[in-house]
């Protein structure tokens, strides 16, 4: 086929196609079509991928590339057209040569690609030479983001004594650039302050320990991350994090007491359950790690007990038995103190305890006197002679000034009417005579006071039984009158004695009868 005859084909074809009716048309149509497939075999669109790069700034019209139709005889006969996404506002085209530019700056973050259509038609005839083709814009990513740590601050908290290469916590950041071009995107983290103790991941962003470290040095750390872009090449964009490390507390000090030798003393009056003093043994860890018992070992635990102030972690040293100084006057106390709770990994290093020595002063104090015997118990005949000695109560100082005593009786008058006492050497003599069968027993009251303190007082009971003596004859309770009938047997009277008397009373006012 002769191709300078082609132009004139088309133009036949044309007038056929705007003079032909409708059936008719479509007929022609498809003829055309099949003979555009047959003669474009081999012909059609020719450009390259087309990319816009983001952020650019520029006043004139920026090329991005140029579609170009392989009909396309440079003679100005073809018109390119270009539909689409931002066809005519963010992107033109040459009608004649089919060069694309922009002319607006694009955020790649914003759109990353723009889809449009070309066309490309004669200019005569406004028929179409190629079909209809889609094609995308690819927007070019700048590295025009910083990095950003979104879940700041950070905090993080780690067992002390932890082994070196323990993740302690990961810090994230995040770029707005494009990850699949370039190095705009690929991020790399360093420490920045926290050396020698921690270590950072560069790639991943997980903070390790460096080193073990003890919380009773210090507890807390601030590291300083910092992550850039780019690899970290020139012109990179960086950000900063700062994570907060607090070490937790473990079991690996054991309690030592403050002092290697306590003083108290106690008086020997205290009652039992007096506290005598504090011990303390300090613990360098927290909470239930320095929470500790207090014990008492040796000779002295029958005399003495410690418990455990849980408020103060202080051991409280109680009197658990009377004190006598005139018995013993000084104690050693060993005092132990022993962590509650024991941490397994820190048993080799020996018991998580400590002991102290705790001397303890019996002091003196003035104590009333002390009878020889809990209670006395004495006898006189009845009818003895006033001044008659009934017996003697003794008591004694127990204080090593060995005080004077002087005796008295307390009980009522009727008593102190019966009995007087020499207040310097305890005797008890009768001021009149006894009748048992009035009162056989009588019970009264003697108190030593001691003569250079008179608030030091004892009491003592004594009971005194009064005996019998044969001091009155039979007789008859009542008078009888008799009379003795005829044939009657004799019969029998019986009369009482009042020489008789029962055990000792329970009180002094009883009387004796019969």
């Amino acid at each position: 086929m002769n191709y300078y005859t082609l132009p004139s084909l088309v133009l036949i074809l044309a007038q056929l196609w705007l003079c032909t009716p409708g059936m008719q048309r479509k007929s022609i149509k498809s003829a055309d079509q099949s003979f555009t497939a047959f003669r474009r075999v081999k012909r059609g669109w020719i450009w390259e991928p087309l990319f816009v790069t983001e952020e650019q700034i520029t006043k004139m019209p920026l090329y991005v590339g140029q579609l170009k139709s392989d009909l396309d005889k440079q003679d100005g006969s073809l018109q390119y057209i270009l539909t689409g996404e931002g066809a005519g506002s963010i992107f033109i085209i040459d009608e004649y040569n089919g060069k694309i530019y922009v002319i607006q700056k694009l955020d790649r973050e914003k759109k990353s690609f723009y889809t449009l259509r070309a066309q490309v038609i004669n200019r005569n005839t406004h028929l179409p030479v190629e079909p209809d083709s889609e094609f995308i814009i690819k927007v070019r990513d700048i590295n025009d983001h910083e990095p950003q740590f979104l879940d700041g601050p950070y905090v993080a908290t780690i067992p002390e004594m932890s082994p070196e290469g323990t993740s302690v916590t990961q810090v994230t950041a995040t770029d707005g650039d494009d990850p699949s071009y370039g190095n705009s995107a690929r991020l790399l983290y360093s420490l920045i302050q926290g050396q020698p103790y921690f270590s950072v991941e560069p790639k991943t962003g997980v903070i390790r320990m460096a080193s073990q470290m003890d919380r009773e040095t210090k507890d807390q750390y601030l590291v300083i991350i910092q992550v850039k872009d780019m690899v970290g090449q020139a012109g990179a964009f960086s950000a900063t994090a700062t994570v907060t490390i607090n070490l937790s507390d473990i079991n690996d000090n054991a309690p030592k007491f403050q002092q290697r030798l306590y003083y108290m003393s106690v008086s020997e009056e205290a009652p039992v359950g007096t506290t005598i003093g504090r011990v303390m043994a300090e613990d360098s860890d927290i909470g239930e790690n320095a929470a500790m018992n207090y014990f008492i070992e040796g000779d002295s635990t029958d005399v003495f007990d410690i418990i455990t102030d849980n408020e103060t972690q202080e051991g409280l040293i109680l009197l658990k038995k009377r004190v006598d100084y005139e018995a013993k006057r000084r104690y050693s106390v060993q005092a132990k103190a022993v962590n509650r709770y024991i941490d397994e990994r820190f048993l080799e290093e020996g018991p998580f305890e400590d002991t102290t020595i705790v001397k303890i002063n019996v002091q003196d104090a003035d104590e009333p006197p002390v009878f020889t015997l809990e209670n006395y118990v004495m006898e006189i005949a009845e009818g003895a002679l006033s001044g008659s000695l009934v017996g003697v109560v003794t008591a004694k100082d127990p204080d090593n000034d060995d005080s004077p005593v002087r005796y008295s009786i307390v009980n009522g008058m009727i008593l102190k009417r019966l009995f007087s006492i020499n207040e310097h050497n305890g005797t008890i003599i009768t001021t009149k005579p006894l009748d048992r069968e009035i009162a056989a027993w009588h019970n009264i009251t003697v108190t030593a006071t001691e003569t250079r303190n008179p608030e030091k007082i004892s009491e003592v009971n004594v009971y005194i039984q009064v005996l019998n003596v044969n001091d009155h004859e039979p007789e008859f309770p009542k008078y009888y009158e008799t009379f003795v009938c005829e044939n009657t047997f004799s019969g029998q009277v019986n009369a009482v004695t009042l020489d008789s008397c029962p055990n000792p009373p329970a009180n002094s006012e009883h009387q004796c009868s019969g």
